[in-house]
């Protein structure tokens, strides 16, 4: 074969050619930006529109109930938590807060209703449960003692039986077997840790595994609703009352508190 006809006729040229012959036959549709209607259908088609729903009846709920208690939020307190919120997200300037309002697709009035929706939800769950907070505390101490967590979660139990030989073995670090392995989202992507949580923020078999392990330990395999969890505990903490076990206590009270009242309103 002559070299000019080879070179014609090489895969490489045959696959430019086809190439560039698909690139002018199809021409891609622009994107658009979604419109409110399409959102929704996909919240719909993607399984996550009742997901969303609980939280806008949640928001619904705090502002029917502030309402009814005369519970309000003051100018200086708006502007306070609007002040917060900025220095926060490192909206230093108003170039900074009109940019990323636009990458939020929202105008500065539903921004704003949000600090205040916020804002109200606080005072609700004071007004209601503050003076409740220290009994409950008490009569649940151990369910506000903090963990510091890491975990490789699998769908299969021989793969976790695997997975905790390895450990034991010393043959690979956590953080790279939960790199590999877990189906866990957060842990994946951080290398096993899930973070400091509440006993209380985990679930209940989980719990009762750690409860009373001890630090760098190796627990495990746990089965859940979820797979199969390998487990370490990385750090416990003092139990004490301080703001954020407040906050906590608060909110799980008040999540309650919300179960009782969307089921009474749907009797």
């Amino acid at each position: 074969m002559p070299e000019q006809l080879e070179q014609t006729l090489s895969p490489t040229s045959v696959a430019h050619e086809d190439e560039q012959s698909s690139s002018q036959i199809f021409t891609p549709v622009a994107v658009t930006l979604a419109t409110d209607v399409e959102v929704l259908t996909y919240l719909r088609r993607g399984a996550k529109f009742a997901e969303i729903a609980a939280k806008a009846e949640r928001d619904a709920a705090v502002l029917a109930n502030c309402e009814k208690l005369g519970i309000t939020v003051s100018d200086e307190e708006w502007q306070a938590a609007g002040d917060a919120f900025r220095q926060q997200h490192k909206l230093w300037g108003t170039a900074e807060t009109f940019a990323w309002l636009d990458q939020q697709r929202i105008t500065i009035e539903e921004w704003s209703e949000g600090i205040r929706v916020t804002l109200l939800e606080k005072k609700l769950k004071e007004h209601l449960f503050g003076g409740s907070v220290d009994g409950a505390y008490l009569s649940n101490r151990d369910n506000y003692k903090r963990v510091a967590l890491s975990q490789i979660l699998v769908i299969d139990l021989a793969t976790a039986w695997k997975i905790i030989q390895t450990l034991r073995e010393g043959h690979a670090s956590f953080c790279a077997l939960a790199l590999e392995h877990s189906k866990g989202k957060q842990s994946q992507e951080n290398g096993g840790f899930v973070g400091i949580r509440f006993l209380v923020e985990l679930l209940p078999e989980i719990v009762e595994a750690i409860t009373d392990a001890k630090e760098c330990e190796i627990v495990g395999p746990i089965q859940s609703k979820l797979g199969y969890h390998v487990l370490r505990v990385e750090k416990w903490f003092p139990t004490q009352l301080n703001q954020e076990a407040r906050e906590q206590i608060l909110d799980s009270m008040f999540q309650v508190w919300l179960h009782k009242v969307k089921n009474s309103t749907q009797q």
